[in-house]
């Protein structure tokens, strides 16, 4: 898919950040789609794929992720500034209202916004996230953000992708391994590969009390109100419950839906065809493009 590489500052003017922007025709509904931890803007390139041409897509590398500036200051690797930066972007576009659609770090993000910008939100998707994270999905995160070095060539990045992911993601093959981490990683110059993130974002989500995670969400969950809500969940995810989604639930006043994503853990790559019809449907109700 085609699509123009915006390049801003960051809400602070201390970074240069990227986001890609894909077209859609004239009027057509914005969704702002913000990543997980240690993802990138092409983490949704296959649920990009199927929503192509219906919706302007705008879709951004997080600051210390991707094509965006690493911050020399990792302190600043936290939600509230990551939603700081999204409004930013949104504004340097023109962007009064979007759908958000936030994938773990990136749901967190969504909350976060529509707290401090209560008319953005026309709809929201959440991507195995919600204000109660399970502490052992937590733990399991901590082990493996940070310096890993560089890997000798897309196959023992593959290898590696997979050693991390692979009780997230029990069925899939080496294909699909590979198309994993050449969105996860990048090529340097001399040939080998890295993890396409800041390995001091590992310093955000470290000890019994991460930056990463505010203390409190349920309160941030609350203030949603009306905004229409779908949460997706892996039913093999170590992070999201299924007694923190039934109590999402419970606290959205709201248009609420869930499913669940058969053998899939933390996180559903959203082109699974359980998760790829509940956001179908979502946003036809929700989020209606004029074309389908």
């Amino acid at each position: 898919m085609d699509y123009r590489v915006h390049h801003y500052r960051s809400a602070d003017g201390r970074l240069d950040l990227v986001a890609r922007d894909y077209p859609a025709h004239e009027g057509a509904p914005v969704m702002l789609m913000m990543h997980g931890l240690t993802r990138n803007s092409a983490d949704f390139e296959p649920l990009l794929d199927k929503l192509a041409g219906r919706y302007r897509m705008i879709v951004p590398d997080q600051r210390g992720r991707g094509a965006s500036q690493w911050d020399p200051d990792p302190a600043q690797y936290r939600p509230d500034v990551y939603a700081q930066d999204m409004l930013a972007l949104m504004d340097d576009l023109g962007v009064t209202r979007a759908g958000l659609v936030g994938t773990s770090m990136g749901g967190l993000m969504a909350m976060v916004m529509q707290a401090m910008r209560p008319d953005l939100a026309q709809a929201a998707i959440f991507n195995d996230i919600g204000p109660v994270l399970d502490p052992a999905g937590l733990a399991r995160i901590q082990g493996y953000v940070g310096p890993g070095g560089k890997m000798a060539d897309w196959t023992e990045a593959a290898a590696r992708t997979r050693a991390i992911n692979a009780p997230a993601f029990p069925d899939f093959g080496g294909a699909q391994w590979d198309a994993f981490a050449r969105r996860i990683a990048r090529e340097n110059a001399d040939g080998t590969v890295s993890f396409a993130y800041d390995p001091a974002i590992s310093e955000s989500i470290a000890g019994d009390d991460p930056q990463t995670v505010p203390p409190d969400l349920w309160p941030l969950w609350e203030l949603l109100g009306a905004v229409p809500v779908l949460v997706v969940r892996g039913a093999l995810s170590d992070l999201l419950s299924t007694a923190t989604v039934n109590e999402m639930a419970r606290r959205h006043s709201g248009p609420y839906a869930a499913v669940e994503v058969p053998r899939v853990g933390h996180a559903p790559i959203l082109d699974e065809p359980v998760a790829l019809a509940a956001i179908e449907a979502f946003l036809k109700v929700h989020l209606p493009s004029s074309r389908t």
